[in-house]
């Protein structure tokens, strides 16, 4: 089955409002019309970029869709610091990252606090981008493919096909992120294929086959066109090379 690719930019927090807006617009105008048609692109800026970054690409009519970084999934309430997912869909999210290693590691994201976000933006109409991925010393002790794919079981718990398809897997081996160092396209298709193994396992051939699966871990301009190519690498959640709009273009253009 051909699935179509999906290029996020994580912005992570980086970019003030006077920045973000620049980088949208040389993003909008470096953008071709003709790639936006057969690759899904969307980028994730910080919460107070969210609008300033959909007005400038709404102003030019540039198919980049907007996504944010985390949320949570109480609808409103005395959850001082937190956003919810109608505020970030009111502003025009159709895409939240959940789970990403950062916030695992740094800020004690749980698998079952993943599904119970994942499980309140497929309600609300929008696409959770569920982050999985291993440390360098599960790699080492190569238990890595159990550990990922048990976090992917436990961020479907409860979910049934028809919701699962609409959903976006991201692959982000923990040791690749921010470091320069790249998983090898065998090493991102080893992992990428078991995770659709699992999905197949939990919600049939069909279904399994049409979910996207992104790798995240340094991707770049460079090796990207390596990595798109393989067949369980439907995309990628790319981190620091979002930041220059040549570069992520230049990513989206490999992807077509």
């Amino acid at each position: 089955m051909t699935r179509k690719h999906l290029i996020a930019g994580n912005w992570k927090m980086n970019e003030t409002i006077p920045e973000a807006v620049v980088l949208a617009q040389e993003i909008s105008n470096g953008a071709d019309p003709a790639t936006l048609d057969v690759v899904d692109v969307a980028v994730c800026p910080p919460f107070v970029d969210l609008k300033p970054v959909k007005t400038v690409f709404e102003f030019d009519k540039v198919n980049v869709a907007l996504g944010a970084q985390n949320v949570y999934w109480e609808p409103k309430g005395a959850f001082t610091g937190e956003i919810s997912i109608p505020m970030i869909k009111e502003i025009g999210c159709t895409y939240c990252i959940i789970g990403h290693s950062e916030r695992r590691n740094l800020f004690g994201e749980t698998n079952e606090g993943v599904n119970l976000k994942a499980r309140a933006l497929i309600e609300a109409g929008i696409v959770p981008i569920i982050c999985v991925g291993e440390s360098l010393s599960v790699r080492d002790e190569g238990v890595y493919l159990d550990f990922v794919t048990s976090q992917v079981r436990a961020a479907y718990a409860g979910i049934d096909a028809e919701d699962a398809v609409r959903t976006v897997v991201a692959y982000e081996p923990v040791w690749a992120i921010g470091t320069g160092r790249t998983a090898t396209p065998e090493q991102a298709e080893e992992v990428c294929a078991a995770i659709r193994a699992t999905l197949w396992d939990l919600f049939g051939e069909e279904t399994a086959e049409s979910m996207r699966v992104l790798y995240g871990g340094s991707m770049n301009e460079g090796n990207a066109a390596l990595l798109l190519a393989e067949a369980d690498i439907d995309g990628g959640l790319i981190g620091g090379a979002a930041l220059k709009a040549s570069s992520f273009l230049e990513i989206v253009k490999a992807a077509k």
